[in-house]
C-alpha cells in the first residue's frame, strides 16, 4: 500500500500539492555584493513549508555549476545568475508571471 498525502489525501505518487505551491508563490531575484566584491544571486519568497528549498538548490547548484546554500527561507547561489536563474525555474514548474527580478 502506498502512502496518503496528508493535505491533498491523495497517494504520494499522484501528489499534486508542490506543482499547486509552485504556481502561487512570489519569488524576488536580486544580486547582492559580499565580501571581497564577490557577487550573490538570491532566491527569496519561496515558502520552505510547501516546496523543498534544499532540494531546489541542489538543482540550482548543480545547473549553474556553482556553490551555495538554502537557508531561512532563501537561496544563495555564488556569483551572477539572474536572467538564468529565472529561466530555469519557469523550466522547473514556477510561473514566469510570479517571478521578478
Amino acid at each position: 500500500m502506498s502512502n496518503i498525502c496528508k493535505k491533498c489525501g491523495l497517494p504520494i505518487e499522484l501528489c499534486v500539492c508542490e506543482t499547486i505551491a509552485k504556481e502561487t508563490q512570489r519569488i524576488k531575484i536580486k544580486v547582492a555584493k559580499r565580501r571581497f566584491g564577490k557577487l550573490t544571486t538570491i532566491i527569496e519568497g519561496i515558502d520552505e513549508k510547501e516546496i523543498d528549498l534544499k532540494d531546489l538548490a541542489k538543482k540550482l547548484k548543480s545547473k549553474f555549476a556553482c556553490g551555495g546554500t538554502a537557508k531561512k527561507g532563501t537561496i544563495e547561489l555564488q556569483g551572477d545568475h539572474r536572467d538564468t536563474v529565472k529561466q530555469e525555474l519557469i523550466a522547473l514548474g514556477f510561473s514566469p508571471d510570479t517571478i521578478s527580478n
